[in-house]
């Protein structure tokens, strides 16, 4: 992977967001990309692989589910879909339902969009659809709208604690 450019050495400096500040503090080498939001584009996953040049299957959203009562990320390709059932099986659960997107924005500290698998307000239970080890990176929301964050499956994992299941359908 390449060395981390000027853009993000001073972002780091200048704070960043939550998710590249984790980034930074754990030494993990990644990629921001930035782009700019259409607010009228009907799904924010499919925007960053459009604006980025990147496939679809590389680019990841972070979704929040309630499993059983307690929330849990999934992290899925936004070429498809989170199957909720696979995702309550992955953490022990029996039923799980998209989370009330307040909740999740509240929770996580992150505006739905620009939820970040990284850096929440409180570390929630993380799971990573399996198909993220195909690829050398993979990128996934660095915490806004707009804004994304290259980084190897395998880091991602380590720092969120994350489990490998196949969670995503389609």
């Amino acid at each position: 992977m390449a060395k981390k450019s000027k853009k993000q050495r001073h972002e780091s400096r200048a704070g960043g967001t939550p998710a590249t500040v984790a980034l930074t503090a754990a030494g993990v080498d990644f990629t921001v990309h930035s782009y700019d939001h259409d607010p009228s584009h009907p799904s924010y996953g499919e925007e960053a692989a459009e604006a980025m040049g990147v496939s679809p299957d590389r680019v990841f959203k972070t979704l929040v589910a309630d499993v059983d009562g307690a929330l849990v990320v999934g992290v899925v390709p936004v070429a498809g879909s989170l199957d909720l059932k696979a995702l309550a099986a992955a953490v022990g659960g029996k039923r799980a339902t998209m989370a009330d997107p307040a909740l999740a924005e509240r929770t996580t500290g992150y505006v739905r969009g620009g939820i970040s698998p990284l850096g929440q307000r409180k570390k929630l239970p993380t799971v990573l659809d399996d198909s993220a080890q195909a690829h050398t990176t993979i990128c996934v929301s660095a915490g806004r709208r707009g804004l994304e964050v290259e980084l190897a499956p395998d880091d991602l994992t380590k720092l969120t604690g994350a489990v490998l299941a196949p969670i995503g359908r389609g």
